[in-house]
Protein backbone atom coordinates (compact mmCIF):
# COMPACT_ATOMS: atom_id res chain seq x y z
CA UNK A 1 0.00 0.00 0.00
CA UNK A 2 2.73 2.50 0.95
CA UNK A 3 4.84 1.49 -2.03
CA UNK A 4 1.86 2.10 -4.33
CA UNK A 5 1.33 5.51 -2.70
CA UNK A 6 5.00 6.40 -3.26
CA UNK A 7 4.75 5.41 -6.91
CA UNK A 8 1.50 7.36 -7.35
CA UNK A 9 3.13 10.48 -5.88
CA UNK A 10 6.05 10.11 -8.28
CA UNK A 11 3.70 9.65 -11.24
CA UNK A 12 1.82 12.81 -10.22
CA UNK A 13 5.13 14.67 -9.99
CA UNK A 14 6.13 13.33 -13.40
CA UNK A 15 2.88 14.50 -14.96
CA UNK A 16 3.04 17.93 -13.36
CA UNK A 17 6.62 18.48 -14.42
CA UNK A 18 6.05 17.18 -17.96
CA UNK A 19 3.33 19.78 -18.48
CA UNK A 20 5.35 22.39 -16.59
CA UNK A 21 8.50 22.06 -18.67
CA UNK A 22 6.49 22.66 -21.86
CA UNK A 23 4.56 25.62 -20.40
CA UNK A 24 7.63 27.22 -18.82
CA UNK A 25 10.00 26.71 -21.72
CA UNK A 26 7.43 28.18 -24.14
CA UNK A 27 6.90 31.12 -21.76
CA UNK A 28 10.68 31.53 -21.39
CA UNK A 29 11.21 31.68 -25.14
CA UNK A 30 8.42 34.20 -25.67
CA UNK A 31 9.55 36.41 -22.75
CA UNK A 32 13.31 35.88 -23.05
CA UNK A 33 13.35 34.97 -19.36
CA UNK A 34 16.35 33.14 -17.87
CA UNK A 35 14.33 32.50 -14.70
CA UNK A 36 11.51 30.79 -16.59
CA UNK A 37 14.02 28.89 -18.73
CA UNK A 38 15.87 27.76 -15.64
CA UNK A 39 12.74 26.58 -13.93
CA UNK A 40 11.61 24.86 -17.15
CA UNK A 41 14.91 22.98 -17.29
CA UNK A 42 14.55 22.29 -13.57
CA UNK A 43 11.23 20.62 -14.41
CA UNK A 44 13.11 18.34 -16.79
CA UNK A 45 15.57 17.54 -13.98
CA UNK A 46 12.64 16.84 -11.67
CA UNK A 47 11.32 14.40 -14.29
CA UNK A 48 14.70 12.63 -14.26
CA UNK A 49 14.68 12.56 -10.45
CA UNK A 50 11.15 11.14 -10.36
CA UNK A 51 12.04 8.49 -12.95
CA UNK A 52 15.04 7.50 -10.84
CA UNK A 53 12.81 7.18 -7.76
CA UNK A 54 10.27 5.10 -9.70
CA UNK A 55 13.13 2.89 -10.94
CA UNK A 56 14.40 2.51 -7.38
CA UNK A 57 10.94 1.83 -5.88
CA UNK A 58 10.08 -0.76 -8.54
CA UNK A 59 13.31 -2.71 -8.06
CA UNK A 60 14.74 -4.68 -5.24
CA UNK A 61 15.92 -2.48 -2.42
CA UNK A 62 19.70 -2.54 -2.24
CA UNK A 63 22.36 -0.14 -1.09
CA UNK A 64 23.93 -0.17 -4.54
CA UNK A 65 20.64 0.69 -6.26
CA UNK A 66 20.00 3.52 -3.79
CA UNK A 67 23.53 4.89 -4.26
CA UNK A 68 23.17 4.82 -8.05
CA UNK A 69 19.77 6.54 -7.85
CA UNK A 70 21.11 9.30 -5.62
CA UNK A 71 24.17 9.84 -7.83
CA UNK A 72 22.00 10.15 -10.94
CA UNK A 73 19.94 12.82 -9.18
CA UNK A 74 23.15 14.62 -8.13
CA UNK A 75 24.52 14.65 -11.69
CA UNK A 76 21.22 15.99 -13.05
CA UNK A 77 21.29 18.89 -10.60
CA UNK A 78 24.93 19.59 -11.38
CA UNK A 79 24.02 19.89 -15.06
CA UNK A 80 21.19 22.29 -14.15
CA UNK A 81 23.61 24.51 -12.19
CA UNK A 82 25.96 24.71 -15.17
CA UNK A 83 23.11 25.59 -17.53
CA UNK A 84 21.71 28.32 -15.27
CA UNK A 85 25.15 29.79 -14.62
CA UNK A 86 25.78 30.11 -18.35
CA UNK A 87 22.27 31.48 -19.01
CA UNK A 88 22.55 34.18 -16.32
CA UNK A 89 26.06 35.16 -17.43
CA UNK A 90 24.96 35.56 -21.05
CA UNK A 91 21.85 37.51 -20.03
CA UNK A 92 23.82 39.92 -17.84
CA UNK A 93 26.68 40.28 -20.35
CA UNK A 94 24.22 41.20 -23.11
CA UNK A 95 22.15 43.42 -20.83
CA UNK A 96 19.03 41.57 -21.95
CA UNK A 97 15.77 42.45 -20.25
CA UNK A 98 13.16 39.72 -20.02
CA UNK A 99 9.63 40.38 -21.14
CA UNK A 100 6.49 39.41 -19.26
CA UNK A 101 4.68 36.09 -19.23
CA UNK A 102 1.25 35.78 -17.64
CA UNK A 103 1.25 32.04 -18.39
CA UNK A 104 4.61 31.66 -16.65
CA UNK A 105 3.41 33.57 -13.60
CA UNK A 106 0.19 31.54 -13.38
CA UNK A 107 2.01 28.22 -13.76
CA UNK A 108 4.59 29.16 -11.12
CA UNK A 109 1.84 30.08 -8.64
CA UNK A 110 0.13 26.72 -9.19
CA UNK A 111 3.48 24.92 -8.97
CA UNK A 112 4.21 26.39 -5.54
CA UNK A 113 1.00 24.84 -4.19
CA UNK A 114 1.39 21.52 -6.00
CA UNK A 115 5.04 20.98 -5.01
CA UNK A 116 4.44 21.78 -1.34
CA UNK A 117 1.55 19.28 -1.20
CA UNK A 118 3.51 16.58 -3.05
CA UNK A 119 6.58 17.12 -0.87
CA UNK A 120 4.62 16.61 2.34
CA UNK A 121 3.03 13.41 1.05
CA UNK A 122 6.37 12.05 -0.26
CA UNK A 123 8.16 12.84 3.00
CA UNK A 124 5.50 10.99 5.00
CA UNK A 125 5.52 8.02 2.64
CA UNK A 126 9.33 7.89 2.44
CA UNK A 127 9.67 7.91 6.21
CA UNK A 128 7.03 5.22 6.66
CA UNK A 129 8.74 3.08 4.00
CA UNK A 130 12.19 3.88 5.47
CA UNK A 131 13.22 4.73 1.90
CA UNK A 132 16.08 7.28 1.73
CA UNK A 133 15.65 7.86 -2.01
CA UNK A 134 11.96 8.82 -1.70
CA UNK A 135 12.73 10.90 1.40
CA UNK A 136 15.53 12.73 -0.45
CA UNK A 137 13.28 13.31 -3.45
CA UNK A 138 10.60 14.68 -1.09
CA UNK A 139 13.14 17.23 0.08
CA UNK A 140 13.96 18.08 -3.52
CA UNK A 141 10.24 18.57 -4.21
CA UNK A 142 9.89 20.82 -1.14
CA UNK A 143 12.82 22.95 -2.23
CA UNK A 144 11.37 22.97 -5.75
CA UNK A 145 8.24 24.58 -4.31
CA UNK A 146 10.36 27.19 -2.53
CA UNK A 147 12.37 27.84 -5.69
CA UNK A 148 9.12 28.20 -7.63
CA UNK A 149 8.09 30.87 -5.10
CA UNK A 150 11.42 32.68 -5.55
CA UNK A 151 11.17 32.54 -9.34
CA UNK A 152 7.54 33.68 -9.15
CA UNK A 153 8.66 36.67 -7.09
CA UNK A 154 11.40 37.58 -9.59
CA UNK A 155 9.20 37.19 -12.65
CA UNK A 156 6.35 39.08 -11.00
CA UNK A 157 8.64 41.94 -9.93
CA UNK A 158 9.90 42.18 -13.49
CA UNK A 159 6.35 42.24 -14.86
CA UNK A 160 4.72 44.48 -12.26
CA UNK A 161 7.49 46.83 -11.14
CA UNK A 162 9.74 46.75 -14.19
CA UNK A 163 12.67 45.46 -12.16
CA UNK A 164 14.46 43.75 -15.09
CA UNK A 165 17.24 42.45 -12.81
CA UNK A 166 14.75 40.47 -10.69
CA UNK A 167 14.43 37.85 -13.46
CA UNK A 168 18.15 36.91 -13.61
CA UNK A 169 18.32 37.19 -9.82
CA UNK A 170 15.54 34.61 -9.58
CA UNK A 171 17.49 32.39 -11.97
CA UNK A 172 20.46 32.66 -9.61
CA UNK A 173 18.27 31.24 -6.84
CA UNK A 174 17.80 28.16 -9.03
CA UNK A 175 21.57 27.91 -9.50
CA UNK A 176 22.20 27.95 -5.74
CA UNK A 177 19.44 25.38 -5.21
CA UNK A 178 20.82 23.08 -7.90
CA UNK A 179 24.35 23.14 -6.46
CA UNK A 180 23.02 22.51 -2.97
CA UNK A 181 20.84 19.59 -4.06
CA UNK A 182 23.60 18.06 -6.19
CA UNK A 183 25.96 18.09 -3.22
CA UNK A 184 23.31 16.74 -0.85
CA UNK A 185 22.35 13.85 -3.15
CA UNK A 186 26.00 12.98 -3.83
CA UNK A 187 26.83 12.93 -0.11
CA UNK A 188 23.72 10.87 0.64
CA UNK A 189 24.94 8.33 -1.93
CA UNK A 190 28.10 7.84 0.14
Amino acid sequence: MLLRRGLTLEYLTLGWNAVGCVVLLAAAVSAGSPALAGFGVDSVIEIVASLVVVWQLRGSASARRERTALRLIAVAFGALALYIGAQVAVTLARGSHAGHSSAGIAWLALTVCAMLALAAAKRDTGRRLANPVLTTEARVTLVDGAVAAAVLTGVALNALAGWWWADPAAATVILVYAVREARHAWRAAG
